[in-house]
């Protein structure tokens, strides 16, 4: 085959050409300090480095946002339920200072306005927010645990209760003995009050979680599980659950009712109270749980009660109950599952490594309970009727000084029955105190198991944390490796590639000035 001037020229021409694409390859690689720029430069290492990318975005999302995100919120969580372990703690402190019964009227004042003081606190620390974001209110991060403002919204409530929840009440009959004044002390009605009027009366009562409830003649409901015809078990409504319900205020002195009548079964709203009889009681006692169906609680009593106005401070019901609202007309229903199953309540988890979750919210049921503010309305209720009695029992003294005859027979009954209804009230708001210390230490249990539960998830969260970055940092060298060029070796080839490319244009150049003319 002859080989032309022409074809030595194309070829020279050809490999100049692939020693200047390579000689540009690796000065883009210089230049980018990546392998390749375009995936058909190398399809194996662009698939390699599509997913080690995809990897790295992952654990820099969860290292570097959802864990300190999720680490946040447990720290918010976790400040609140040390607040709110202070606080019932210096509920205990006032209630074992309250059970002293030797108490001055001057202590039973600080221990009265201390206690008010930390029924209002308690509540507000469960409105503890994180980014805007409520953290104890379940699902409705934007909605505070408390209500704000005065609001004139009907609920339509259903508590899920047991047989643990009655407990017996003493209630003091004091009769027009607090209304007793130096103008009206010999009016009629007054000047026959004696000892005689004063009783203590016992009563069984469930307390409902809001008092101030809808005063209406519509009683209450409750429902409990029991057999149907066929057998079945079922939540139903008991044959005296409606017919023989009583809707009585307060201050008609339904206790005394209540204590008088074994089939008594009265709704108290403006309370929050159901009164029981004899009868009522043991046959709600006799509601126990039965091991053997996990599926149902045959122990659970459901009381379903409206509500309809609601002061600043009142806890929500739709963080704790099945409920609805009527809004503008409209029935909004909340928590419709929660008398169907006893799963876990509205848990918020944030994602925080590969197919793996942590739970990050305590919810307002575990810690702020209404029990904590309905027990603390007790005492003060207990103590103010002790303080009361003594403030009249001074008035009465104060008119016993210059009393004479009739006038002094009347003041000294009365001061008979003051004594004994300061004599009852001071052994109820006793044994009261006493029982509460029990009862907050309860309340104080739960709120540690919540910090131990954060406190818990924090210590997961941190291994979580430091696994992540490990796995952080080994997925950047993996992607490292794959796509970074080794600087040294790339310059030394690139500038061998260049020599290459210099040494071709000189000898291409020496041999094109050589033709057939050169030997004629």
């Amino acid at each position: 085959m002859r080989i032309t001037n022409k074809i030595m020229q194309r070829n020279n021409l050809s490999n100049i050409n692939t020693n200047k694409v390579y000689q540009d390859k690796l000065s883009t690689q210089m230049s980018t300090q990546k392998k390749v720029n375009r995936p058909s430069d190398d399809p194996v290492v662009s698939i390699r480095a599509l997913r080690l990318r995809s990897n790295v975005t992952e654990v820099t999302q969860y290292y570097s946002k959802n864990i300190p995100d999720a680490e946040s919120w447990l720290n918010v969580t976790e400040d609140a339920l040390k607040n709110l372990t202070e606080i019932i703690t210096s509920m205990i402190k006032q209630s074992t200072k309250g059970s002293n019964g030797d108490l001055k009227a001057e202590d039973r004042q600080i221990i009265l306005e201390q206690l008010k003081a930390l029924g209002e606190e308690v509540y507000s620390t469960g409105d503890a927010d994180y980014a805007g974001r409520y953290v104890f209110t379940g699902y409705r991060t934007d909605t505070s645990l408390s209500f704000d403002k005065e609001y004139n919204t009907e609920y339509n409530i259903t508590e899920q209760l047991d047989n643990s929840s009655i407990t017996k009440l003493t209630k003091v009959n004091t009769g027009k003995l607090l209304d007793i004044t130096a103008a009206n002390y010999k009016d009629a009605g007054f000047d026959k009050i004696s000892e005689q009027n004063i009783k203590a009366t016992e009563v069984y009562r469930i307390r409902l979680a809001y008092d101030n409830c809808k005063s209406t003649d519509a009683a209450p409901s409750i429902s409990f599980y029991e057999k149907n015809a066929q057998g079945v078990l079922e939540m139903g409504k008991p044959s005296w659950n409606s017919k023989m319900f009583q809707v009585v205020s307060s201050t008609a002195d339904p206790y005394s009712m209540a204590a008088k009548d074994d089939d008594a079964l009265i709704y108290v709203p403006d309370t929050g109270e159901i009164l029981l009889g004899k009868n009522r009681y043991q046959k709600l006692m006799e509601r126990k749980d039965d091991p053997s169906s996990s599926d149902k609680n045959e122990g659970e009593i459901r009381i379903t009660y409206q509500k309809d106005h609601w002061v600043k401070g009142d806890l929500r019901p739709e963080h704790y109950f099945k409920c609805d609202a009527t809004v503008d007309g409209k029935t909004i229903k909340y928590n419709e599952k929660y008398t169907q199953d006893d799963e876990d309540r509205q848990v918020i988890e944030y994602d925080v490594g590969f197919n793996q979750t942590i739970r990050v919210n305590s919810t307002a049921d575990e810690c702020f309970q209404h029990g904590i503010g309905r027990t603390v309305d007790d005492l003060v209720q207990a103590m103010q009727d002790v303080l009361d009695l003594e403030t009249v029992k001074t008035k009465i003294e104060g008119l016993q000084e210059n009393a004479t005859g009739g006038d002094a027979d009347i003041l000294n009954k009365q001061m008979e029955a003051v004594e004994k209804a300061l004599t009852l009230s001071k052994d109820k708001c006793q044994k009261l105190f006493e029982s509460s210390i029990t009862t907050f230490q309860g309340y104080l249990d739960d709120a540690n198991l919540c910090i131990t539960n954060c406190g818990t998830r924090s210590s997961k969260l941190e291994l979580i944390e430091n696994r992540m970055k490990s796995q952080k940092t080994t997925f950047e060298t993996l992607k490292s490796e794959n796509e970074d060029i080794d600087v040294t070796e790339t310059a030394i080839n690139l500038k061998s590639a260049e020599m290459t490319y210099e040494a071709a244009l000189m000898a291409t150049g020496k041999v094109m000035q050589t033709t057939l003319l050169n030997f004629i």
